[in-house]
This record gives structure tokens, sequence and C-alpha cells, in this order.
């Protein structure tokens, strides 16, 4: 059909192998942290609370895992993005579900974005680790 487009997902057995390798390097880190899966359109599709894991981070990992799918591009990246940007910068950060600090990644299979992951419960350069142990893991 030429008036529809195919799209990829990430699968629930990888979904839950990227959980299980964050977690893991979750308590390597001695924190309790939540991660979240989305698919391509950014619905949840796996996700796991650490016993302890702040009830914050529930939101945050969600919307870091959202924010990764929308633009293709790590959370972390969006600051330097921004930063030198004053519409964008004041702007911007008020748009719902968009974080602009380090815990979300897209997650691609050659080369197309089939989800994304957020990690939260730590600083975020401990829920970077975690996720990036995820992503590893595939």
């Amino acid at each position: 059909m030429a008036n529809t487009i195919a799209h990829q997902t990430i699968t629930e057995e990888a979904a839950h192998k990227m959980i299980a390798a964050a977690e893991k390097k979750a308590q390597e880190l001695k924190k309790a942290m939540v991660i979240a899966i989305c698919d391509e359109a950014g619905n949840l599709k796996a996700f796991s609370r650490m016993d302890g894991a702040p009830l914050l981070s529930v939101q945050i990992a969600q919307d870091k895992a959202y924010t990764a799918i929308s633009f293709g591009i790590a959370t972390h990246q969006w600051f330097e993005f921004i930063k030198n940007d004053p519409p964008l910068l004041h702007g911007i950060v008020h748009t719902a579900r968009l974080v602009v600090f380090g815990g979300g990644y897209p997650i691609e299979v050659n080369g197309q974005v089939v989800g994304g992951i957020g990690v939260s419960g730590g600083h975020y350069s401990e829920d970077m680790q975690c996720a990036e142990e995820a992503l590893k893991a595939l």
C-alpha cells in the first residue's frame, strides 16, 4: 500500500533482557532504579520498579524513554543542543514529557529506532550507566 508505512518495534523478549541488564548494573551501583522501555511510538512496553526506587522516578523513567524516541537522540544530548539558544532553553523545557538530562536512550536496530529506554533513581550519570548496560544486552 502506497499510503502506509511499516514500523519495526522492540520485542517483549528484548525489552525484558534489557531490564535485567539494567537491574544488574543498578545492583552493582547499590541503587534502586526504575527502568522503562517504550516501543517506537512511545507506548510503554516493559517496566520495572526495583524495591526502594523513588516514586517520582516512575514517571521520569517513562518520560526519558519517550523523549529518546521522540527525536531519536539520548536525553543528555538535549542540553547541549539548547543551552546556547535562549528561546529553546527557556521554552522547550516546558514541553510535557521532555527530559533534558541523562538516562534516556533510543533503542536502535539496523539504524532504525525501535524503542526507547529510560532509567531513573540515581544521579543521572548512574541512570546513564544502567541504560547503557541495557543497550549492550541487545
